[in-house]
């Protein structure tokens, strides 16, 4: 996955803004979509709270918190500003909860089978243009759109498994909690709800000092189902 860093910053600024640029709107777009669908879910649900605070829009600027946004530029994870929900408003608390919670990544799904339908004959073009010299299609040979696009696909896979993770404020912690609130001690959920913050960004900066991503072999894995898919449509 594109991912943006301080030494090309440093050592090529030029190119650093210009994927900056590319890449931007494929990161607001993720973002925004995950976080809507967050909000729309609570309001089928239910609850209000989101939709009255003005987080049931497509308006990116509702949704973007600086750090996640920054993270995921620089580290491949990252996040928007949690979306307020009240879930005793909830017309069934349990249903509500789980729809809700998997509400975000499931946008970050539809989002990924929608950019790698769309890279497949975007690719066969791109090949028949450069790779066999046809030059019919120039506005695909720099390759950039095609890269934009695979950035689209790896991007959003990497949200949604990111978002599962157990830990508090992600959405897989609302499942744990969901799934074990009466099977696990109290000070468990109480535990990562003070320190999964915490936790998270210590993993991150962790993470990228030692150069490891932790879910990147599922991501692969995912992304080539993707492609399977993307061809058999």
């Amino acid at each position: 996955m594109i991912l943006l860093n301080l030494d090309l910053l440093l050592s090529d600024p030029l190119e650093f803004f210009k994927l900056l640029a590319c890449i931007l709107p494929v990161m607001l777009l993720s973002l925004t979509l995950h976080e809507w669908g967050h909000a729309f879910a609570a309001h089928k649900c239910g609850d209000d709270t989101a939709r009255n605070l003005g987080r049931m829009t497509l308006n990116p600027l509702k949704h973007i918190d600086v750090f996640g946004f920054l993270a995921l530029m620089i580290v491949g994870f990252g996040w928007a500003k949690p979306v307020p929900v009240n879930p005793r408003n909830y017309r069934n608390y349990k249903k509500g909860e789980a729809i809700v919670s998997l509400a975000g990544v499931t946008m970050n799904l539809l989002l990924a089978i929608v950019f790698s339908i769309a890279f497949v004959p975007l690719y066969r073009l791109y090949i028949e243009s450069v790779i066999y010299g046809s030059g019919q299609y120039p506005w695909l040979e720099n390759g950039l759109l095609i890269q934009i696009i695979e950035y689209g696909v790896s991007l959003n896979i990497v949200l949604m498994l990111f978002n599962l993770l157990p830990v508090y404020p992600l959405d897989g912690y609302h499942i744990f909690e969901l799934l074990f609130a009466r099977r696990l001690p109290m000070k468990v959920f109480l535990f990562l709800r003070r320190y999964g913050q915490y936790i998270l960004i210590g993993a991150l900066i962790l993470f990228r000092v030692i150069g490891f991503h932790p879910i990147s072999a599922l991501t692969s894995l995912i992304i080539g189902k993707l492609a399977n898919l993307a061809l058999l449509l």
